[in-house]
């Protein structure tokens, strides 16, 4: 993360619902595997031969490809280049980014926002994912939520939701820290 739906009553939504359009076919396996490799050499790459690599992969798409603008704005996220990846990502999920890569991008714009100074935008697009279906994102989710929350002064929260994503994974006390989260934001009985 160095970061998918919006609210549609919200005012000035991070991203609009994706227009309907016929679901594009697929990148090949041989560019999955090409783009893959390609995100290994990160660390080896300055960013602008690492950016111009994806470049070059998306260039083989269509020019109107979801999957296209999500790997550019990936490339620039992941240089240190939120500002520029935000609108990137929104245009990925406008154009009907799909799957897996929805999420992530859901996610991803949702920290890149945070970073950029919109912690508010993220949590608007993150709060619907916590009621998606479940996949190996979850936590992701939660834990890009938590921090937007942060951000914005509601840490109690955003605690409350990190503890509740750890819970499951601790070999004991799964229950007790369950309980914790839920705790730290239920009103006090008092």
């Amino acid at each position: 993360m160095t970061a998918e739906p919006v609210d549609p009553a919200a005012p000035e939504s991070a991203c609009p619902a994706p227009a309907a359009s016929p679901t594009p076919e697929p990148p090949s396996t041989d560019w999955e595997q090409r783009t893959a490799a390609a995100w290994t050499r990160l660390d080896e790459l300055d960013e602008a031969e690492f950016r111009d690599l994806i470049d070059k992969l998306v260039a083989e798409l269509p020019p109107d490809s979801a999957i296209g603008a999500f790997e550019r704005a990936c490339a620039f996220d992941s240089t240190g280049h939120s500002d520029k990846a935000v609108p990137l990502y929104q245009e990925a999920l406008e154009r009907g980014l799909t799957s897996i890569r929805r999420r992530r991008a859901t996610i991803q714009l949702s920290s890149s926002l945070r970073n950029i100074g919109r912690p508010e935008e993220g949590v608007r697009l993150l709060t619907p994912e916590l009621d998606a279906e479940s996949d190996e994102l979850d936590d992701a989710v939660r834990a890009t939520l938590a921090l937007c929350l942060a951000n914005l002064g509601r840490e109690r929260e955003g605690l409350a939701l990190v503890l509740g994503a750890l819970a499951p994974h601790l070999p004991r006390y799964q229950r007790s820290m369950a309980n914790y989260a839920r705790l730290l934001v239920e009103p006090d009985s008092d």
